[in-house]
């Protein structure tokens, strides 16, 4: 099984929808959609994710199932430091990098800061979310940290949605700390991050990255990738 997770387009937050850019960037993403064999397309219910996805499925004449636990991960979390709320996955560097239990699986959504917004709760609900969804494609999650195959399968399951969110399924799924993707990486507007399942044991599923960011339809397009939600200069070579 392959998981194909796409970033919308560049966004307009204010209206929850895409700018002119990200149009262009829907349209490009399209064409590289398009030419998959895809099994079937889940989508978070944003506006943002819901255009970016219309594109696509104009261009291929298919239906997405759309999924409340895609929407953003939105929840915030009070910041001491700062004195204000603040999305949970939007906290200054200086606050995660000294705070050992942040980098850890089973004790991150356990902090305090982290209480403050409820967010093991909130993390738990996206949760459920994609190992009901894996386990209708063949994958039953155990309480060993990976997953039991009921029906071996080779599917492409495209979900549209969004960076915080993809962060923290992938972080579920190959069993590191949410923080340290939200902190460490960024996927940009359009971008596909891709796991594979693998079988090394027989009737035993874990998940892998295949690639993080993947932006070459954009490249290819000649058209820039945006800087949504990065703080400094893209390198574009």
């Amino acid at each position: 099984m392959k998981l194909i997770f796409i970033r919308h387009g560049d966004p307009d937050y204010e209206k929850d929808s895409l700018t002119e850019k990200g149009w262009r960037e829907a349209e490009i993403l399209s064409e590289r959609v398009a030419k998959w064999d895809i099994k079937q397309i889940y989508c978070s219910p944003m506006g943002r994710a819901k255009d970016t996805c219309s594109v696509s499925l104009k261009k291929t004449g298919r239906e997405a199932v759309t999924c409340e636990w895609l929407q953003e991960f939105y929840y915030r979390i009070w910041d001491e430091q700062e004195k204000q709320w603040t999305i949970a996955w939007d906290f200054f560097p200086r606050d995660f990098n000294n705070w050992d239990e942040l980098h850890d699986k089973d004790k991150w959504a356990e902090t305090d800061i982290m209480k403050s917004g409820d967010i093991a709760k909130h993390a738990q609900e996206v949760y459920d979310g994609i190992d009901a969804l894996l386990e209708k494609h063949g994958y039953k999650r155990n309480d060993k940290g990976f997953y039991d195959v009921i029906e071996h399968n080779d599917d492409n399951i495209v979900l549209f949605c969004h960076f915080g969110v993809t962060a923290l399924i992938v972080s579920h799924l190959i069993g590191v700390a949410a923080p340290v993707l939200w902190q460490g990486m960024i996927m940009q507007p359009t971008a596909l991050t891709i796991l594979g399942s693998e079988e090394r044991i027989p009737g035993e599923a874990t998940f892998r990255v295949q690639t993080f960011s993947d932006c070459r339809h954009l490249a290819e397009a000649g058209e820039p990738m945006s800087q949504s939600g990065y703080f400094t200069k893209i390198f574009e070579g």
